[in-house]
């Protein structure tokens, strides 16, 4: 208990240039006694969550840990290793920040920061695989498989371990979603429920997908292989992508096939769904 009390200690102290996490964490407290005074029956919830706690580190730790815990691994054990993990990898509370704020930014539904920290099951599953990723790479092997298997029980989303996650990434509902050992997902990508990026049988070494920055992935949509999803590009909804994708470029349809006009800009980051020509929407 007593080493556990140090690490929660130590994730008081935001890490250095963290003026974002700062700022952030300063608006979930915000919103937190907010809703407290709106309806009293969720103090408790916003204190224990948010409130009692002296940084966004802190919170986010107990949160995933609260959780994933189970009758393996219980809720302090957890705790002391994820808390471990964020010490030891600052960026880890540095991405949540970014995905939390890009969540506020592109989901239509949401218009906060406390409803996605507190109940969006993608965002968490997230957040717990950069923990499982760390431990992965600091040949804790088992206990990343651990969290791996308790994401995928608790939220329905299974990310390997070794896969790169980057920033600022939605992952909207999350049902369904799988991400293969050796993907890459870049910064500012979203993606939607039930996505495949998987492999296509049995090979092995690298064999699954690189979604490039600002990428839009559609529901559905099975991508497969070794193959890249361009800086920019829109995969439509139910797709099934066996080839790469050009940056700035959509594609539809099985198997997924160019579509509409080269777009600019992100879509990853805008949501804009939609294709000149023909009309299309994913």
């Amino acid at each position: 208990m007593a080493g556990l009390n140090r690490s929660l200690s130590d994730l008081s102290k935001e890490p250095p240039l963290s003026s974002d996490v700062s700022g952030l964490w300063e608006a979930l407290c915000g919103e937190a006694m907010d809703a407290s005074s709106k309806d009293p029956s969720l103090t408790r919830t916003m204190n224990s969550a948010v409130l009692y706690h002296a940084s966004f580190a802190q919170a986010l730790a107990q949160r995933i840990a609260f959780k994933l815990a189970n009758h393996d691994l219980d809720q302090d054990e957890l705790l002391s290793v994820v808390a471990q993990a964020l010490i030891s990898n600052p960026d880890i509370v540095d991405h949540a920040a970014a995905d939390l704020a890009a969540i506020k930014e592109r989901d239509p539904s949401n218009a906060e920061i406390l409803t996605p920290f507190l109940y969006f099951k993608g965002f968490v599953a997230l957040q717990g695989q950069r923990v499982a990723h760390w431990l992965w790479h600091h040949d804790r092997i088992h206990m990343a498989r651990h969290v791996q298997s308790r994401i995928s029980e608790v939220f329905g989303v299974d990310i390997h371990p070794a896969a790169k996650m980057g920033k600022s990434i939605m992952l909207d509902h999350g049902s369904g979603l799988v991400i293969g050992e050796t993907a890459i997902v870049e910064d500012d990508v979203s993606i939607l429920q039930n996505v495949t990026l998987g492999g296509t049988g049995k090979e092995s070494g690298d064999r699954h997908p690189k979604v490039r920055r600002g990428a839009l992935i559609g529901a559905g949509a099975k991508i497969l292989g070794n193959i890249e999803i361009g800086m920019g590009a829109k995969v439509g909804a139910g797709s099934v992508v066996v080839g790469s994708v050009a940056p700035y470029t959509s594609v539809v349809g099985i198997p997924a096939t160019p579509t509409g006009r080269r777009h600019s800009g992100l879509p990853g980051i805008t949501m804009d769904q939609t294709l000149a020509e023909p009309e299309y929407i994913i």
